[in-house]
């Protein structure tokens, strides 16, 4: 016993004891009392056993995705909620990166998994889906004959491996006799059609789902998977944009002995780059930007050819919009407890409804059809109701409505209710139904030997009158990089289409800092300087070749003796106004002398013909084959649709004339030359 005290006195003071521990911990006691036990449960087992997780937690159905930039993981979440509303399915959706599948084979034989798999690069599987890439190439003859699934591939049919990650994954499967339910689903964002692909298979694999596994439907209701809990204060541990806990005050960033930021920086966490010089390159009405980032003060390592994701944040006006077209208050602090311990919220909370619109939600993205009609379930009245059915059921007036007027969500519903603002809307809808603001990635325009402490990126700025009429229609990086530009430079900011909040959360983006990892790429210049490189990039697809040249201009400003194979560079731009970098290429031409070579295309001088790069490299048709032959490397770099089809039908013709073949045979080569690596394409 505590010395003058008695028994009451003792159990009076550890009451306030107890009373004083409560309230400092309350917000733990509060989430104990109003989570279910299965959602600590799951969350302390941290398994990777998928077959495992899904018996934890009484799944009957898997979608698992592997994706590179959010799109392949936002279709698989909407057909993961779909299946659970219409069909009530209990429905795991997983990323392949967070789980092992050596036991996928003892999963039930009345469980069907669905894939869904973006192709990145020269057909390859997404950077998180190589552990899963590795597990389908070990998978032995009749290994998954009792497995069932359905397909579903996002992939650019401009490329030479269109949809190739997906058509590996049903290779492998064929190999392991698993059963494919229905088709094999190709998404193609090349014709632009990755929407309508993806609706088509859908509904398709819905009525073979719903006859083999006797399937019951109703009416398509929306659930929420998360408890909405909304906080009065704003605390240390509150988010207010930060790109990743490690930013709040509350969390502490790790630096070593030198006070260097430690990573890893990826996707999960990015460093805060101060842009250190930027630059307008054009000097007409339109723009391209020239941005240093400094990463001095991390320990981030790139090689030339790498790329740089940026991380974006939304402009004020498109934010103001879509809180006023849904009656939101930005003020709003939450947090979110998911009622499934198989899923995380998709971005840090607790936070602000203003944080989450401006930072963490892609709502300027266009909008699907398919969003569209989850969305008329909160119509403001059933006259608009009714309307918009009939709209989300017919995809050609549906592109006359909304896709060809470059329609965000906020302009759509605006637009289409006269004005109404549409209250109803659960906030907890916009979470589960708006993808994740994504990074985006820029080729690296500098060089690693050069510039070793700085990045370079070179960025057309995303601005085109709407054929409809109204605002601009507008990137949102790119204009990002044009504000950073315009005040860095003292311009004036009357001429932007858009303005950006650019000291972010907490002041934490002052000094023109912005969000930024590297990420790893295979466009890289051949280990042996000595060997031919031809590259063609019109446009800001010169940014890694930029990179390129001032690579081996380091290489021989600090190598004795050294050689260089033949460097040809074929650049394309509308005019002079729009020839990019082009004080820097003359000055490259003289450190390298006969090693390095520029060949200039105009498409829009007045009062001559259209050229094209592809014209110009079927004027060199001896001087490429002669450096094939040689074993040169050929990169381009720019858009996917046009320029790089073009070059790649013009270098099928060379061939076919320089080596006396069919064109057959020559495209053959062509394929050849890309499974080799000597014909890289950096292409969108």
């Amino acid at each position: 016993m505590v010395a003058g005290m008695d028994n009451t006195d003792l159990a009076v003071l550890c009451a306030l004891v107890l009373a004083v521990a409560a309230y400092l911990k309350r917000d733990i006691i509060k989430e104990l009392l109003f989570s279910n036990d299965d959602s600590i449960t799951a969350d302390d087992s941290g398994s990777r056993d998928i077959v495992q997780v899904m018996k934890d937690n009484n799944k009957n159905y898997l979608v698992l995705y592997g994706s590179q930039t959010g799109t392949a993981e936002d279709y698989a979440k909407k057909f993961s909620k779909e299946l659970a509303a219409k069909f009530s399915l209990n429905v795991m959706c997983a990323d392949v990166e967070n789980y092992d599948f050596e036991n996928l084979k003892e999963l039930s034989s009345s469980t069907v998994v669905s894939i869904f798999v973006a192709t990145y690069g020269e057909g390859e599987f997404p950077d998180g889906a190589v552990q899963f890439e590795d597990y389908l190439n070990d998978l032995d003859e009749g290994a998954l004959s009792n497995f069932r699934y359905t397909l579903f591939g996002l992939g650019n049919s401009t490329y030479e491996f269109y949809n190739g990650a997906s058509k590996k994954v049903l290779k492998h499967m064929q190999k392991a006799e698993a059963t494919l339910i229905g088709e094999h689903g190709l998404g193609d964002d090349g014709a632009g059609t990755t929407d309508e692909d993806y609706l088509s298979w859908k509904e398709s694999t819905f009525e073979i789902l719903k006859d083999q596994l006797h399937l019951s439907e109703h009416e398509q209701k929306f659930e929420p998977s998360f408890r909405m809990i909304k906080l009065e204060t704003i605390d240390d541990k509150v988010s207010l944009g930060e790109p990743s806990l490690q930013y709040l005050p509350a969390h502490s960033l790790s630096f070593n002995s030198e006070n260097i930021q430690v990573g890893p920086f990826d996707l999960h966490q990015p460093y805060l780059a101060p842009i250190v010089k930027t630059r307008e390159l054009m000097g007409n009405d339109r723009s391209c930007v020239h941005s240093e980032f400094d990463v001095s003060g991390s320990n981030i390592k790139y090689t030339t050819g790498d790329h740089l994701g940026i991380w974006p944040s939304n402009a004020d006006e498109k934010v103001e919009k879509f809180l006023h077209a849904f009656n939101l208050n930005p003020d709003t602090i939450f947090d979110l407890t998911p009622l499934d311990p198989t899923i995380k919220a998709p971005f840090p909370t607790p936070t602000t409804v203003g944080a989450a619109v401006r930072h963490y939600l892609e709502i300027t993205g266009p909008i699907s059809r398919q969003s569209f009609g989850a969305l008329i379930q909160f119509a403001p009245s059933p006259q608009i109701k009714e309307k918009l059915q009939n709209l989300a059921a017919d995809k050609d007036q549906f592109h006359i409505e909304v896709t060809s007027r470059y329609f965000d969500l906020a302009d759509a519903v605006l637009h289409l209710s006269g004005g109404v603002k549409w209250e109803t809307v659960p906030w907890e809808f916009f979470i589960e139904s708006i993808p994740h603001l994504q990074p985006r990635y820029y080729s690296i325009s500098s060089s690693s030997l050069s510039e070793k402490q700085t990045i370079h990126t070179t960025a057309m700025v995303e601005s085109a009158p709407n054929p409809a009429g109204g605002p601009n229609v507008v990137g949102v990086t790119t204009n990002l990089l044009k504000n950073i530009e315009v005040q860095i430079n003292e311009k004036s900011t009357d001429s932007l289409d858009v303005h950006f909040d650019l000291k972010g959360p907490r002041a934490l983006f002052s000094g023109f800092k912005l969000p930024v990892h590297v990420r790893r790429s295979a466009f890289k210049l051949p280990s042996n300087p000595q060997t031919p490189v031809i590259m063609i990039g019109p446009g800001t697809g010169v940014a890694p070749f930029r990179g390129f040249i001032r690579e081996r201009v380091k290489y021989l400003e600090s190598t004795e003796n050294s050689k260089l194979g033949k460097h040809l560079l074929f650049y394309g731009s509308r005019n002079v106004d729009d020839f990019l970098y082009k004080e820097e290429w003359p000055l490259y031409a003289k450190k390298l002398g006969n090693a390095f070579e520029m060949i200039v295309a105009h498409s829009r001088l007045e009062k001559t013909r259209k050229v094209y790069v592809q014209d110009k490299l079927a004027e060199r048709e001896q001087e490429i084959i002669r450096l094939l032959n040689e074993g040169a490397f050929l990169y381009v770099c720019g858009d996917a649709k046009g320029m790089a089809q073009g070059v790649h039908t013009v270098l099928v013709e060379i061939l076919a004339r320089g080596k006396s073949i069919s064109k057959e045979d020559a495209t053959e080569m062509v394929k050849m030359l890309k499974t080799t690596g000597r014909y890289q394409e950096d292409v969108w």
